[in-house]
């Protein structure tokens, strides 16, 4: 494992290479970020769901569907982050959908409101949405995303 430094953020690299360019994620197969919560970084946690969702085989749509529902769960916990706090994403690659979940500390007792436009778009864009607030150290408070993409076929019609 090497470390590198990318735009002042540490980044642990392994020297695992993938044995294809094309290599699938195994079902049940978990990928953690964990990265300083702030806005320039998004575009890496885009990058992460993209290629999941690819390897996956999602179709082009949903795979835009999951970026934009990413970029628009951390934008809204960047926002609310307290400062210089970690976001930590998770995605867990299972046979018809990506469970994407993602959290950060707050000063916040409330989560977003379901009312807001931010709201809405995350369930246009996704087949399951949810955020809630839980205690964390001391009189923090950790706010979290849990969401699913389902692959475009394996939505019931």
């Amino acid at each position: 494992m090497g470390e590198v430094d990318v735009d002042g953020t540490e980044v642990t690299v392994s020297e695992h290479e993938p044995s294809t360019a094309s290599e699938k994620p195994l079902a049940g197969a978990d990928v953690e970020v964990r990265i300083a919560a702030a806005p320039v970084h998004l575009s890496v946690l885009r990058a992460v769901a993209a290629d999941l969702a690819m390897r996956a085989d999602f179709t082009l749509d949903a795979i835009s569907d999951l970026k934009m529902a990413v970029d628009e769960a951390c934008s809204e916990l960047i926002s609310r982050s307290v400062p210089d706090a970690d976001l930590v994403c998770r995605f867990s690659v299972e046979p018809d959908q990506i469970h994407f979940s993602a959290e950060a500390p707050t000063t916040s007792l409330t989560p977003p409101s379901r009312e807001s436009f931010g709201w809405r778009v995350l369930t246009a864009l996704t087949d399951a949405v949810n955020t809630w607030v839980v205690p964390g150290p001391g009189d923090s408070h950790v706010l979290r995303f849990d969401l699913v993409k389902k692959r475009s076929d394996a939505v019931a019609l």
